[in-house]
């Protein structure tokens, strides 16, 4: 389970990167706090971490339901995946928001795969006493 965990603080450091490129881009683009519009190309960034946000929170209790019900070694590879399609995504989104597709996708499947076969094997488990 060491690995699922690591895998976890991983994306929470990514969370963070994220953060930091937002006050950065707050700089450059001189958008002032607590404003979170009034430059395109800040709101990109913005946007990258607010949409990370939101997968985050279903991420970070997915992944270890997953590992306990189902296998640890195939929840990091798909915490790795999300990871990966998390980076995609910000590189994608920041250059050319209509090209975020692949990133999102690449993010967003594992999320779902480890979400639904973790409550699935849950809910076997619990039926089968």
């Amino acid at each position: 389970m060491s690995m699922v965990y690591a895998v976890m603080g991983l994306a929470l450091l990514q969370y963070l990167f994220f953060g930091v490129a937002v006050g950065a881009a707050r700089g450059r683009y001189g958008v002032k706090a607590p404003a979170t519009t009034g430059n395109e190309h800040f709101e990109r960034y913005y946007r990258v971490q607010m949409n990370t946000l939101e997968l985050l929170i279903v991420l970070v209790p997915a992944l270890p339901l997953f590992a306990y019900y189902v296998s640890v070694r195939w929840a990091v590879v798909l915490g790795l995946a999300y990871v990966v399609g998390r980076f995609l995504y910000f590189y994608a989104y920041v250059k050319a928001p209509e090209k975020r597709g692949l990133g999102y996708v690449v993010s967003y499947i594992p999320v779902v795969v480890l979400l639904a076969g973790g409550l699935g094997a849950a809910a076997l488990a619990a039926f089968r006493g």
